[in-house]
């Protein structure tokens, strides 16, 4: 069965969309059949790995008009990476799923056919805790924060463990942080160093030792619907990114063999 991890936060601008999909993008690169997941109405990430293309469905039509998830699912530009579309539709989809009776796991309905499919299922989630990102909590076997090093980067994340912490005491009792994630990070700036810190005071071992540099190509790969795999190679993201899968790997692997254990780490005021 694959393993379904989501990528969140509920702050926009932290690097999550670029994580949800350089990360799917080196897990498949690394031979694990991949599907990244496109839950924001914005569609970043599906931009981001076809930028020329349109799509006759997308996950909206997978949550809301019964159209199966291998009719949505499209092949990307790297080999093993597949893209379960977004479209603007689902800037109202919370609303028309409120009503419906389960609606807290409805996507979890939609896409378990896929896990026999897949090794790894990424989900990019919307910037907020809204019924989109529960429906994600209540799917997924783990979860990555990515957190930018600035100074209010603490800012909310107690609302998001605690969301965490409730959805694998109640729905989803699989439901773990595999990690914590710190991006746009500059080494040089003592800033930055202040709040690794923070953020390993609160979170130890649950921060990932691979931190994401801030750079230019970054930046640039999503405008030529690229990820940086493709696009710089041999840039310092990609090093970066590259060792994140890995460690995700060795994450998951290490889960495998000692049991998930249940969302924790400290809750940052």
């Amino acid at each position: 069965m694959g393993t379904i991890i989501s990528i969140i936060n509920q702050k926009g601008g932290v690097g999550k969309t670029t994580t949800a999909v350089n990360l799917s993008a080196y897990l498949a690169d690394k031979g694990k059949k991949t599907l990244l997941i496109d839950e924001d109405s914005q569609g970043n990430s599906t931009s981001g790995l076809s930028r020329s293309v349109t799509f006759d469905k997308s996950l909206y039509d997978v949550l809301l008009n019964d159209t199966s998830p291998e009719e949505a699912v499209v092949k990307t530009a790297i080999r093993k990476l597949h893209l379960l579309p977004a479209s603007i539709d689902l800037a109202g989809a919370e609303i028309e799923i409120a009503p419906l009776a389960e609606r807290e796991s409805l996507l979890k309905r939609k896409i378990e056919p896929l896990r026999e499919q897949y090794d790894y299922i990424i989900i990019d989630c919307p910037p907020s805790l809204g019924l989109m990102t529960l429906n994600a909590l209540v799917a997924s076997d783990s979860i990555i924060i990515p957190i930018q090093a600035e100074f209010y980067a603490l800012e909310g994340l107690s609302q998001l463990v605690k969301t965490v912490q409730v959805v694998s005491r109640r729905m989803n009792p699989r439901l773990h942080i595999l990690g914590i994630l710190l991006t746009m990070f500059d080494g040089r700036t003592n800033l930055s160093l202040q709040v690794a810190e923070e953020v390993k005071k609160y979170f130890g071992s649950k921060v990932f030792r691979t931190v994401i540099p801030r750079t230019v190509k970054l930046s640039e790969a999503p405008s030529f619907g690229e990820p940086v795999l493709t696009y710089a190679p041999k840039s310092k993201g990609a090093d970066a990114y590259k060792k994140l899968s890995r460690h995700v790997l060795k994450r998951e692997e290490e889960k495998h063999r000692t049991g998930p254990r249940r969302a924790s780490g400290g809750c940052p005021g």
